[in-house]
């Protein structure tokens, strides 16, 4: 494991080699925050959001919790979302899961880990909203679990595009399309799950068609 003094010479050698591709980069990263996109993503360490996508610092507008969940009562994901609505101008919404979520297998397996069993109850909401649709994966707990992130990441689509925030800005013809996006370990690639919006027309038959090829497609 490095020691934090390790981290930092990592640092000023990133900083230096920054420097030495672009003398300008972080003068202009200074003076300016313009980034098109805005992702919510889980917190856990082997998805880093920048790097996946393969975007400089400046160009993505971050936020992460536990299992990627956008619940409306959570006034730090809502000041970010709105932020980066209104100010930034994002004109895209990413929510990105990933296979093998710890939070969404802690939620299933009903695991008792403390405060954060609060939070995991959203995930379990979305379990049990769609028990029909999974009891055809239930052979497999990997199975199982992957089906329940894709899930969990339609759900919260569903949960960015009915925000004050985004009804605000669709109201006034903002040019703002929210996106559900998954992420698979074993390989490194993105899978988009066709839960795109971009106004409330298209907000239903996204949903019903995304909830449609997630449980109808099998996971490798």
């Amino acid at each position: 494991m490095m020691m934090l003094e390790q981290l930092l010479e990592c640092n000023r050698r990133w900083a230096e080699q920054m420097k030495s591709n672009d003398p300008e980069f972080f003068l202009r990263l200074v003076h300016q925050q313009k980034p098109d996109y805005l992702w919510i993503g889980c917190s856990d360490s082997r998805v880093p959001a920048n790097e996946i996508v393969g975007m400089l610092p400046g160009e993505l507008f971050v936020h992460r919790n536990v299992a990627n969940l956008v619940t409306h009562t959570d006034l730090n994901c809502l000041s970010v979302l709105q932020y980066a609505v209104e100010y930034l101008k994002v004109r895209h919404i990413i929510v990105c899961g990933h296979y093998g979520c710890g939070g969404v297998s802690a939620a299933v397996a009903g695991e008792k880990l403390g405060l954060i069993d609060n939070w995991l109850r959203h995930v379990q909401d979305v379990q049990l909203r769609h028990q029909d649709r999974l009891a055809h994966f239930t052979r497999s707990a990997d199975t199982l679990i992957n089906k329940i992130c894709e899930l969990n990441v339609i759900e919260q689509v569903q949960n960015v595009c009915r925000t004050t925030i985004v009804q605000e800005a669709w109201r006034r013809d903002q040019d703002l399309t929210v996106h559900g996006w998954i992420y698979d370990l074993g390989d490194g690639l993105l899978k988009d799950l066709h839960a795109a919006a971009a106004n409330n027309r298209e907000l239903s038959a996204a949903y019903a068609l995304s909830l449609h090829r997630a449980t109808s497609e099998h996971i490798c």
